[in-house]
């Protein structure tokens, strides 16, 4: 790989960074070409080189966003392979993405602010929609992991428990930006656990 495609790469994801710190602290409306341009102290010249519309650069931050979640989730997931007793395991796993300490929390507010712009901009959606699914992805895989290996009750139906977990957790992603002070992490993995608890 060439320097020159080196730094066009590294210059994007930093442009993309600076889109996740506008949308965290200001939100989606003002992510402009210009306030992000002025985030990533970059002239606005310099952000058309490498995007060619500001939703071109909208799309390229979400699907940032998406990569490095997918890292971190895949890389834990891989963990539960080798266990007998998953709950605590699969636990861990679901909890990275729900707003439990800066990092996660800036995701989660992320998630959230591109979710509800997707709703009036149609070139979000798809992406929007990837982010949806993956947390049924992951719930339907934690489930599935943990009824081959008997930790769960035998002849769940892991369709519909897949749905119940997804939802549980995007609640408790929504809950924990919107309200804080009171869904805490605390609170948060102690409904998580009850309800994986629940599933024996």
């Amino acid at each position: 790989m060439s320097p020159r495609v080196v730094d066009a790469a590294a210059r994007r994801q930093a442009v993309a960074e600076a889109v996740f710190r506008v949308v965290v602290r200001d939100g989606v409306e003002q992510a402009s070409l210009r306030n992000v341009a002025l985030e990533a102290s970059l002239a606005i010249g310099s952000i058309r080189h490498y995007f060619d519309s500001h939703d071109d650069m909208i799309i390229f931050a979400v699907e940032a966003l998406i990569h490095s979640i997918d890292q971190r989730v895949v890389a834990h997931v891989q963990s539960l392979e080798d266990r007998t007793d998953l709950r605590r395991p699969a636990e861990r796993v679901l909890s990275e993405i729900l707003p439990l300490d800066d990092r996660r929390r800036d995701e989660a507010v992320l998630w959230l602010a591109f979710a509800t712009a997707a709703r009036t901009r149609p070139s979000l959606l798809p992406h929007a929609e990837r982010l949806y699914d993956g947390v049924r992805a992951l719930s339907g895989r934690a489930l599935t992991v943990m009824a081959e290996a008997g930790t769960v009750a035998a002849g769940l139906d892991i369709a519909l428990e897949t749905e119940r977990l997804a939802s549980l957790l995007n609640g408790l992603t929504v809950d924990g930006v919107l309200h804080p002070d009171r869904m805490t992490p605390d609170l948060t993995v102690s409904l998580l656990r009850k309800h994986l608890d629940s599933l024996r």
